[in-house]
């Protein structure tokens, strides 16, 4: 687990190591930082330099194990894309202590990247982001294109055989789970089904951004890629799953279309199997560390925002698989809340109190707005809480034939069950983990929902865009 710094696990520490930094290294003066809402330490640094005022953007650390490579290594995959005439913003220096990237700031804006600011502020896709979205399609080809060996070079892994371009990014995400101590039976049966049908003769590897589709965009330019932390050597249909598994939370546009664009970019047919394929695996290790981040109690995160990414992340990787296997999913609804009076008045206090907290530079608003949203997230899950686990119990019953038990003690027996379990088991495994994640999509959504809510964003299908299919 991630332990804090004890002597300079403050605000004010961190500020006074950054500016000290700048202005020793890279000779800022009247430096001011701005700290970004990001899953980590993101700051926006107006300084001067050489008698000109510019910005700089700073990323740190990860406050808990999100994913599993070390900041260094992605410095250096970013500045390798650089060097290969890539527009990502090039690196300036590292600040060792807090360990912390400095780049250049570049122009440009994006739709917002967590699901509570989505939920927030609806996603869209104007005429000139759509234009950059294309034109960010033949960016990527020229990326897969650039020799791997160059990333080798730099302390990427080259995988051997069509397994290891398969599952690369995938088993170093798994292996989190024995680091940290924290996996849950939905990772057990995904990462048995994974390797169970890793897609076959796809034996060429490229460098991926591994969370694709981060870009700035200024009208219709591409102005730079973003976050290449989990950048890494493997088949370039997991880039284009990152598509299908962020749409439409944030708004991606004509998936298709992009797909077709990239295609044509590349010169290479599209396998849409093997892509199929990919959107698991991407969702997999998209999940791994938001289900971390709920254990984590050191500064600073966004809980809710966690429990919120386990569950939509959690059914849409669910209903990925469910188009591979060929398996139909029913929806249904929340039922009447329970009445909880009394811990309804106790969270309302909760909430009032911290909505009071007075603002300042170590308490900005969208900082004392994480905090309230864990009490208001608590205040709604409560009035559900025994219809979910009287349902999940029920379910795992029925499949396992353990009955009466704890939810702890039915999530052991599920895993003891997907241990053994064969492909004759999937459909089954999938429905449930399905409707679990779906119990607290509704939970999430609350009572009176409207259908477009972000929390029911389905994964929209592909495989019928294979060709003679479509």
């Amino acid at each position: 687990m991630h332990e804090p710094r004890a002597d300079l696990d403050t605000h004010d520490a961190d500020v006074a190591a950054l500016t000290a930094w700048l202005e020793r290294i890279l000779g800022c003066t009247d430096v001011m930082l701005h700290r970004q809402r990001r899953w980590r330490p993101v700051w926006r640094a107006e300084v001067t330099q050489n008698g000109v005022r510019r910005e700089l953007l700073l990323k740190g650390d990860r406050t808990w194990p999100t994913h599993p490579h070390p900041l260094d290594y992605e410095m250096r995959m970013q500045r390798t894309l650089h060097e290969n005439g890539m527009p990502i913003p090039a690196i300036l220096g590292m600040c060792p202590e807090p360990n912390t990237i400095v780049m250049e700031w570049v122009r440009g804006g994006r739709d917002p990247g967590l699901i509570q600011e989505a939920i927030a502020n609806r996603s869209s896709m104007s005429a000139d982001r759509w234009e950059a979205s294309l034109r960010y399609m033949d960016i990527l080809a020229d990326m897969h294109r650039i020799p791997p060996d160059k990333f080798v070079a730099e302390g990427a892994v080259m995988p051997d055989g069509a397994r290891e371009i398969a599952l690369n990014s995938f088993e170093r995400f798994h292996e989190m789970t024995r680091t940290t101590g924290i996996t849950d039976p939905l990772i057990e049966f995904c990462s048995r089904w994974l390797r169970r049908n890793v897609p076959a003769g796809r034996t060429a590897a490229s460098f991926l951004t591994g969370d694709c589709g981060q870009f700035l965009s200024e009208g219709s330019e591409v102005t730079c890629i973003l976050d290449v932390e989990i950048g890494h050597l493997g088949d370039p249909m997991r880039d284009l799953a990152c598509y299908r598994g962020r749409h439409p939370i944030e708004n991606m546009g004509d998936i298709p279309a992009l797909f077709r664009r990239y295609e044509a970019a590349s010169g290479q047919p599209l396998d849409y199997d093997a892509l199929a394929f990919q959107t698991v695996t991407f969702m997999l290790e998209a999940y791994y560390g938001p289900l971390i981040g709920l254990h984590e109690t050191g500064r600073g995160g966004d809980w809710v925002e966690s429990a919120v990414q386990v569950a939509i992340i959690g059914r849409r990787c669910m209903e990925a698989l469910a188009e591979i296997i060929g398996l139909g999913l029913e929806a249904f609804e929340l039922p009447e809340p329970e009445a909880t009076p009394m811990e309804d008045m106790a969270f309302d206090k909760l909430i009032a109190d911290i909505d009071r907290l007075p603002l300042s530079p170590e308490l900005q608003d969208w900082q004392r707005g994480v905090m309230a949203s864990v009490p208001r997230y608590l205040r709604t899950r409560l009035h559900y809480r025994n219809w979910a686990a009287r349902e999940d119990l029920g379910e795992i019953a029925r499949l396992t034939r353990v009955e009466g038990v704890t939810v702890a003690d039915a999530d052991a027996a599920l895993t003891r069950f997907i241990e053994q379990a064969g492909a004759e088991h999937d459909a089954a495994l999938t429905r449930l983990f399905y409707r679990q994640t779906l119990r607290q999509c509704l939970i999430i959504a609350g009572p009176g929902a409207p259908p477009d809510h972000i929390a029911f964003a389905k994964m929209e299908p592909i495989l019928h865009l294979k060709a003679g299919d479509a």
